[in-house]
């Protein structure tokens, strides 16, 4: 059986080797068997998309299931889909230049892969890692998240229904069983969650020199052109941040507002919220936070900037009471420009909160961008050629998305990760395949004169310093 719940690391240590040693012992999968593995991954998502929805909305205690839906269903499934196409293409060796014979770099699996998926996304992000590792003829083990036992469950059980063990594991467990995951000696591991715990993740995967692939999120900003469209700016910055109660790594968290249109954002705020969530406290598709302790952190928040005289803009069409409810729902937030010092500025958010900041100058916003460390996304609305360029050249983030929030992540072609504190390496597309992949130099040498080989006599001496040139 896949899936082993608090289990030892020696256990844990097993599978990999009896991956490992099914890696090894036989020749490396062709396009046809690594389209048979994802084909069985696509089947999973299709024949259990009811009870992945169910499971979702159980862990979260409330969720939209159409939005589970298309995230944990449809967008994973596209994605197996496009690399199930493409991969016979990037499985091709490349033809490198060379005037000494014949080079080309050749793709080959890196071996075992390990995948840390986070809670927010959790079948998306598991089988979005699972196509790349794939797709480059490995072997794979998820580890997915603790916050979402129920979802977790059912991964570990569709996976174990398809996928022999050598083939593909699922572990699941609490905290300690994450910490025994880390510290084995996967060929490459991907951790997607907190930048906080991204360093522990790091710490302990370098005890056996393991390549990371970390997205790690940050405080993704958005900012508002006074050359924008207005009102649809404010539409896309709002619909996307409460997609999953901003419980999204690529969530705008704070959005830079020309000062004299800061009123007219709040308004909009309320309308674009009116329109698509008349009430919030019983409605199917406005999502609960994950579990009470991230209630509560956000609560922290709202508190330390109300003591410090922030003003906070509830977007509550119903006026909703909030106070008495089964689940962690929390109203949409606006904080009218709350200082750095306050935690809601310091920590990623991730939740329906959002701080605005009013601006002068689209120079003073890039400074304040380049004065904190590098985001995963960045968001730009706006007209104005020259202005977005300047952002796009003078700032530095994992993506950007103009005129629109998120939906970078989305476009299969594009490499997606972080850079900085926000995360390293990349996958996705071919850029997921590369990754997991080892890219193995070869050069088949023609016959002609060894430079380095002695003895050096004087024709040497003459072809070495004809080639020493400006």
């Amino acid at each position: 059986m896949s899936s082993i719940d608090n289990t030892s690391p020696l256990a844990i240590r097993s599978i990999l080797d009896k991956q490992r040693a099914s890696l090894l012992e036989r020749d490396p999968l062709s396009a046809a068997q690594r389209i048979e593995l994802i084909d069985r991954a696509i089947g999973l998502l299709v024949d259990y998309q009811d009870d992945i929805v169910e499971a979702v909305c159980a862990d979260f205690g409330q969720r939209s299931k159409d939005f589970s839906r298309v995230t944990e269903v449809l967008s994973p499934l596209m994605t197996l889909k496009q690399t199930k196409a493409q991969l016979s293409e990037w499985m091709k060796p490349e033809s490198r230049p060379t005037e000494r014979g014949e080079a080309w770099v050749q793709y080959q699996p890196l071996g075992v892969i390990g995948i840390l998926s986070p809670w927010n996304f959790p079948v998306n992000l598991a089988f979005g890692g699972l196509a790349g590792a794939l797709a480059a003829g490995n072997r794979v083990m998820i580890k997915p998240s603790e916050f979402t036992p129920q979802t977790s469950a059912l991964m570990a059980r569709m996976i174990a229904s398809v996928f022999s063990e050598s083939e593909v594991a699922v572990i699941t467990g609490g905290p300690e069983v994450g910490q025994a995951f880390c510290a084995q000696p996967f060929d490459h591991l991907l951790f997607t969650g907190a930048t906080s715990i991204g360093k522990h993740v790091m710490r302990a995967a370098a005890e056996n020199l393991v390549p990371v692939t970390l997205e790690l999120g940050g405080k993704s900003p958005t900012i508002i052109s006074r050359s924008a469209d207005f009102d649809a700016a404010v539409t896309k910055i709002i619909t996307g941040k409460l997609h999953n109660a901003g419980q999204i790594c690529l969530a705008p968290d704070y959005v830079f507002v020309p000062e004299e249109s800061l009123q007219d954002f709040i308004a909009a705020a309320k309308k674009v919220v009116a329109t698509f969530f008349p009430r919030l406290l019983d409605n199917p598709d406005y999502t609960s936070l994950i579990n009470a302790r991230h209630f509560q952190r956000l609560q922290g928040y709202l508190s330390q900037a109300q003591a410090a005289g922030v003003e906070l803009i509830e977007l509550n069409p119903a006026n909703e009471d909030f106070s008495q409810q089964d689940h962690h729902k929390l109203v949409p937030t606006l904080l009218n420009n709350p200082s750095d010092d306050l935690l809601v500025m310091q920590d990623e958010i991730f939740g329906p909160l959002l701080p605005i900041k009013p601006y002068k100058t689209i120079a003073e916003v890039v400074a304040y961008i380049n004065a904190h460390p590098r985001p995963l996304g960045l968001y730009y609305f706006g007209s104005d050629e020259a202005e977005e360029q300047l952002v796009l050249s003078r700032t530095t983030s994992g993506g950007v998305t103009l005129n629109d929030v998120i939906r970078h992540v989305g476009v299969e072609s594009l490499p997606f990760g972080g850079v900085g504190p926000s995360g390293m390496g990349a996958y996705h597309g071919r850029d997921g395949f590369r990754t997991f992949s080892h890219a193995k130099a070869v050069l088949r040498a023609a016959d002609g004169p060894d430079l380095m080989r002695p003895p050096y006599v004087e024709q040497v001496r003459q072809i070495v310093s004809s080639l020493i040139t400006r």
